[in-house]
């Protein structure tokens, strides 16, 4: 009985792995809604809240940033699409450590910013220099670097900032800011966490691009003007052939004027028989006296 019980039971057993589905995972519009992961659930539920980790490398194929690694947590499914949000960013601990030597300092800090359409973000930067420091100091370089962080903030939207500190500009502009105070050698954002999600919605600037391709109607009204511009263009030339050949047959007449006025060599006839006649009255002056 035994033996026959447990065969029932493993024919009501189902195939967990047969009933599961693919789903495929995207980044959110500020990252080009590029296709991250593939993930399988049995049901579409389960993917929600859902965090998976990915190397900016794989979505810009540009291997110098295969040290940051980017944060999504997935809050929509549709059909076989699953949505996600930016929640932040870490670098890879073999990258921190390149950074940090011996008989340096190195300069951490934590803070909460607001952005312009009401987003709050945990920004965790730090720096290091040549030398150990003071605490006087490393409380300067502190402000220094919060300072920064609020102004562009404020200034900006999440996708816009995330982009700037991505790109190590917010990065360079601490280092300005901190090289006026104390010569700081480098400065890192190595951490982020988004603590809420944007509540109002601004529309990006649009690319020059865009912009350039916007007014094509108004070339097309403007053509007309431009033929009868070319048409003048055409006749002036016309003059133009008529004038230079004037002056063309100018010099031709100076030429035959050069020509007339060659008379210096007359002179050199009259030379040559004055000479001839001055030796001729020597000698007969000569004949006379003897």
């Amino acid at each position: 009985m035994a033996k026959a019980r447990s065969r029932a039971a493993a024919r009501k057993v189902k195939d967990r792995w047969k009933a599961k589905n693919w789903y495929n995972v995207i980044a959110p519009p500020a990252f080009d809604s590029v296709t991250i992961a593939d993930t399988m659930t049995d049901s579409p539920d389960n993917l929600i809240n859902r965090v998976t980790g990915v190397s900016l490398q794989d979505l810009t194929n540009d291997f110098r940033k295969s040290h940051i690694i980017l944060n999504f947590k997935i809050n929509k499914v549709e059909e076989d699409k699953a949505h996600t949000q930016f929640t932040g960013h870490t670098l890879t601990s073999d990258y921190l450590r390149r950074m940090i030597r011996r008989r340096r300092s190195k300069i951490e800090g934590v803070y909460d910013v607001d952005t312009r359409d009401g987003a709050i973000i945990r920004v965790k930067p730090f720096a290091t220099t040549d030398k150990r420091i003071q605490n006087s100091q490393r409380k300067v370089v502190r402000e220094a670097m919060k300072k920064t962080i609020t102004d562009q903030a404020k200034d900006s939207t999440l996708s816009e900032f995330m982009k700037n500190i991505l790109d190590g500009k917010i990065g360079s502009e601490i280092y300005k800011n901190c090289k006026k105070l104390y010569p700081v050698k480098r400065i890192e954002i190595h951490k982020t966490e988004v603590i809420s999600q944007p509540t109002i919605v601004i529309e990006e600037k649009k690319s020059k691009k865009e912009t350039k391709e916007e007014p094509k109607e108004p070339e097309k009204k403007e053509k007309k003007p431009k033929e009868e511009k070319k048409t003048k263009e055409i006749k002036e030339p016309k003059t133009k052939e008529k004038v230079t050949t004037k002056e063309e047959k100018k010099p031709e007449k100076t030429k035959i004027v050069k020509k007339e006025k060659k008379k210096p060599a007359e002179k050199k006839t009259t030379k040559k028989k004055t000479t001839t006649k001055k030796k001729t009255t020597t000698k007969k002056k000569q004949t006379k006296k003897k």
